[in-house]
């Protein structure tokens, strides 16, 4: 049997550091046969067919190999990802994300002592329009992960795929993967594509392009706080895993790169915005929600916006800075007569003061939902309900841990996400160096490693079970942070 040694590299910074690594978003590669037959087995070979369907033409775009550059343009059809298999390695890393057996004994050759595994094509299942399709796909490949990937439950974990078109389905599926299949990790989708009725209803053919984004945060059609009150019930994290390629700036018809930049962090930052002022991280303090593959950057900026804007947006900001009931009428007439120049015209009084009519729906409460009355109180809620992944080659991991420079100057909780089993990792065995390359150049400090790497993590994941790491290589460490906390 083929023993696979950590390289000199990954020997020296693990001795370096003294504390278990904890990956938060590796990837596994279904099989796609032995998945399909899952799939079948959960709603008839019909929903098989379909998905396989599915997933040779998502939105039309694969469409676009048979068409002419004119009709790609009228039709604007998204250029398709291509070529997006690891294969530097002649298939090694993708045979290892396939086969946990194989992933199992390549751990300690990549440095991480636990791994929690998100799913490849249960990413875009979540979206299928179709209930049936999409429903017994989520129950056919959570079956599918079940099976074939809680067989080391020392290392690795995978993740339930949950629907959440409507609250029901989405608790339904919650209760199946949680409690009666043993998942300890969910993902949810970033959004639900939801039709504009009043466009489709008079042109169905427009139906690809004529959808709005519900977030389940603001605006939803539907009251998503019974699943948030689930996963809380069931002590899962509610953790978000969504593409956003295909909307409106992730939508080139020639330019794959273009679509796939920050796709994540834009699906991300929809949703997290969402919740907020939804006030769903303040109605539920014990749950904990994290958002993956997008990096931080996109939290410290949103961080930053929420702050000015309740600053100057609240109601009192807005009492204090723009309520049209301060205008001075008489003052900007007579202004304006005497500097208006060129610019004047002569204007009667009570046209000009129409400009500064008040309307009886204004002014709205943007932050009614937080109940806050501070900036801190406002920080506060962000930074302690909302955890970020970061992958390894991601230059501002560092921010995160940089208190002096972000808003209030606060720590954000990003944490480790390997992405192996996807093109962006090009090679396995590299991932933990990358993540130490911070630490090297002096703009991470061995703290805020351990932080990035396991606190966090462990934070997370044992935030609403405790014995999420029970049983695993890692129990004893993981305590030993729960403890301290405690």
């Amino acid at each position: 049997m083929e023993r696979f040694s950590p390289s000199r590299t990954i020997a020296a910074i693990r001795e370096r550091l003294g504390h278990p690594v904890i990956d938060s978003d590796g990837h596994l590669a279904e099989l796609r046969p032995v998945a399909l037959e899952y799939i079948a087995k959960a709603g008839g070979a019909d929903v098989a067919a379909r998905v396989t369907e599915q997933q040779r033409s998502t939105s039309l775009s694969r469409e676009w190999y048979g068409l002419s550059q004119a009709e790609r343009m009228s039709r604007w059809v998204r250029r398709p990802t291509f070529w997006f298999e690891p294969l530097r390695n002649h298939g090694l890393d993708l045979a290892t994300a396939t086969f946990p057996d194989l992933l199992y004994r390549r751990l300690d050759q990549l440095g991480i002592d636990f791994t929690v595994l998100y799913p490849t094509m249960g990413i875009n299942a979540q979206g299928y329009a179709d209930e049936e399709t999409r429903r017994a796909t989520c129950r056919g490949l959570n079956d599918y992960y079940a099976d074939h990937w809680m067989g080391h439950p020392d290392r690795m974990t995978p993740v339930a795929i949950i629907p959440m078109h409507t609250p029901e389905e989405a608790i339904e599926e919650l209760d199946n993967a949680v409690a009666r299949r043993g998942f300890k990790a969910v993902m949810l989708p970033s959004y639900v594509k939801r039709p504009i009725t009043a466009i489709v209803s008079k042109a169905p053919e427009a139906a690809r392009f004529a959808w709005r984004a519900d977030t389940f945060g603001i605006d939803s059609e539907h009251d998503y706080d019974p699943v948030w009150a689930k996963c809380r019930d069931l002590g899962v994290v509610a953790s978000f895993h969504g593409s956003g390629q295909g909307s409106t700036f992730h939508d080139s018809i020639s330019n794959p790169v273009y679509n796939h930049v920050g796709h994540f962090a834009a699906a991300a930052t929809a949703v997290c915005k969402s919740l907020f002022l939804g006030g769903v991280s303040r109605r539920f303090p014990e749950l904990r929600f994290l958002f993956l593959e997008g990096g931080v950057g996109w939290a410290r900026s949103l961080l930053a916006d929420l702050t000015s804007h309740w600053e100057k947006r609240s109601l009192v900001g807005l009492a204090r800075d723009t309520d049209p009931r301060r205008a001075d009428v008489d003052l900007f007439l007579r202004l304006s007569e005497e500097y208006g120049g060129s610019l004047y015209r002569p204007v009667p009084r009570d046209e000009l003061a129409k400009r500064w009519a008040v309307d009886p729906e204004d002014p709205g409460d943007s932050f009614a939902a937080l109940t806050v009355e501070t900036v801190d109180a406002l920080r506060r809620l962000f930074v302690d309900r909302f955890f970020f992944g970061c992958e390894a080659d991601d230059p501002v991991i560092p921010s995160a841990f940089a208190a002096a420079r972000n808003p209030g100057g606060v720590r954000l909780h990003a944490l480790f996400g390997s992405d192996i089993g996807h093109w962006d990792v090009s090679l396995m065995e590299d991932v933990l160096a990358e993540v130490y390359e911070p630490v090297e150049e002096g703009l991470l400090d061995a703290g805020g490693l351990r932080d990035f790497v396991f606190t966090n993590p462990v934070r997370l994941w044992t935030s609403g079970n405790p014995d999420f790491f029970k049983g695993t290589a890692v129990e004893e460490a993981a305590a030993a942070v729960v403890g301290t906390d405690g």
